[in-house]
């Protein structure tokens, strides 16, 4: 039930914050706007790396697969993408989408076992879910 609940709050910060980003882009710039959401967080995380126990940072370069420390790279891509697109779409329309795309490669990576992710079987219903999931961003677009 926590994971849930934590999902959630997580849909909800990135939601909230793609609106910050977007308005904070309108009085600035892409890059400008992208750079402050890359570094608040890197302070955040150093704060938060002093008040809760400075594990090693050492440990990074005994990760075993390299390519996942892409993700702050891929974090630089996700916060343009989304500000582009709020801008664009709007807040709604863009999460949507967002959501959606979210849980199409989510399940890519699941049934072809990328990324050290365990592999699961094919199920008609998770594609059914999709579909649903696609034709509810139709409704709600259509005008």
């Amino acid at each position: 039930m926590l994971g849930i609940w934590i999902a959630v709050l997580s849909g909800a910060l990135m939601s909230i914050q793609g609106v910050f980003n977007t308005e904070v882009t309108k009085q600035s710039s892409l890059w400008v706007s992208t750079g402050w959401v890359q570094l608040s967080a890197f302070v955040v995380c150093i704060a938060a790396w002093v008040c809760t126990g400075r594990q090693s940072v050492g440990a990074l370069w005994q990760v075993e697969h390299k390519y996942t420390l892409l993700g702050g790279v891929l974090g630089a891509f996700i916060t343009i993408t989304v500000i582009k697109s709020m801008g664009n779409l709007g807040p709604a329309k863009a999460t949507m989408l967002i959501v959606i795309a979210q849980l199409a490669v989510s399940y890519l990576v699941e049934l072809f076992g990328m990324f050290g992710v365990g592999k699961q079987p094919f199920e008609w219903r998770k594609l059914w879910g999709m579909a649903v999931a696609v034709a509810g961003v139709i409704l709600f677009k259509w005008e």
